[in-house]
């Protein structure tokens, strides 16, 4: 293990003896809400210490059988240790480095997806519906649950943009890498010599607000506009004006829900979205600015950096942040997308690491 982890890992078994004795105090219970905030620490400092008191445990159990491998008689039981000890040290090292990194707190909420037909016309169009029926299928596959806040369909079919609410555990932190523009090569139905084209569709995650940390909005800084919603939807569909647009007058930002029956409902989702949107505006913002200072690995998530390419004729999909390539196209588009958030997670953890290796050394 590297020297800089296990410093940071003695830390926290001096911070649990702390805790500990913190926590022992008669009049800890006296107030509520340090009991609570130390409560919480206890729990993730006791993960880290509990699994670096193995690691140091394993690590004791290997150089023994290490001493015992010239014994012939023990040779053979020492060498079976020391395959057992090594593994388990290789994994007790990997689940600590994880257990370092910093953690975004907004990982752990919902999210917001938005797709964007970009240049392309109609071809960029039909591209963001496949777009949306992969995201879909994939949270279907891993027991997530979406809906619609809002969409605007082309007339070839696809969308011209489309707002998906995604309620699961982690859902922001394991869909953020989404964010930017994903280039699509292909064949479109509508080319009659079989001519390749390329255009693109731009994604957007946010993560959804906190309703006791979301920003306040000054109601003189909204205009909120009523229409009737188009699209599918039965007999209730342009009857009623229940779809509600936002705009937020200072950013120029907008929001619009028309999902829902009730124009009630509509403006919630909407106010909602327009939040995420004003928040991931300011997010976008200081992380460009943090990469003018730091290259970062793996992007802000700007919707104007090309992160994918998604070519049909070779059933490729290449990653262009962290040169990942996969020939199993036709699989992803069906959902299969797990390999592909696998990446780029461990593209991040590898550059946090290297970050706090980093500062460790400054």
């Amino acid at each position: 293990m590297k020297p800089f982890l296990q410093n940071q890992l003695e830390r926290y078994a001096r911070r649990l003896a702390e805790l500990d004795f913190l926590l022992s105090r008669e009049d800890i219970m006296a107030d509520m809400a340090q009991y609570r905030v130390l409560s919480r620490e206890h729990a993730e400092v006791t993960a880290i210490a509990g699994r670096y008191a193995r690691w140091r445990q394993r690590s004791a159990d290997l150089e023994g059988a290490q001493g015992m491998l010239a014994d012939p008689d023990m040779a053979e039981m020492a060498q079976e240790e020391i395959d057992s000890a090594s593994a388990d040290l290789v994994q007790l090292e990997a689940e600590l480095q994880r257990l370092l990194l910093p953690k975004d707190p907004d990982d752990a909420r919902n999210a917001f997806l938005e797709i964007r037909a970009g240049t392309g016309g109609d071809e960029s169009a039909l591209f963001a519906g496949d777009l949306a029926r992969m995201y879909l299928r994939y949270c279907a596959n891993i027991g997530w649950r979406t809906e619609v806040v809002s969409e605007s369909p082309s007339e070839l079919g696809g969308y011209k943009e489309i707002v998906l609410r995604v309620v699961g555990d982690n859902a922001y932190g394991q869909l953020r890498f989404e964010s930017g523009g994903h280039r699509v090569q292909r064949v479109p139905a509508t080319e009659t010599q079989g001519r390749i084209h390329t255009s693109a569709c731009t994604v957007a995650v946010m993560p959804e607000p906190d309703e006791t940390e979301a920003i306040r909005l000054n109601p003189a800084d909204l205009r909120i506009d009523t229409f009737r919603a188009s699209g599918a939807g039965g007999q209730h569909i342009n009857k009623t004006d229940s779809a509600v647009r936002v705009v937020h007058l200072p950013t120029g930002i907008v929001a619009e829900c028309q999902d829902g029956r009730s124009q009630h409902a509509n403006k919630a989702k909407a106010l909602q979205v327009l939040q995420a949107r004003i928040q991931e505006k300011e997010r976008s913002e200081r992380a460009a600015k943090e990469a003018a200072e730091r290259k970062g690995l793996i992007g802000s998530g700007d919707r104007s950096d090309r992160i994918r390419t998604y070519n049909f004729p070779q059933g490729r999909l290449t990653d262009h942040r962290i040169n990942l390539t996969l020939y199993k196209l036709l699989a992803i588009m069906e959902g299969d997308l797990g390999e592909v958030l696998q990446a780029m997670a461990h593209a991040r953890e590898a550059e946090q690491l290297a970050e706090l290796e980093q500062g460790a050394n400054s």
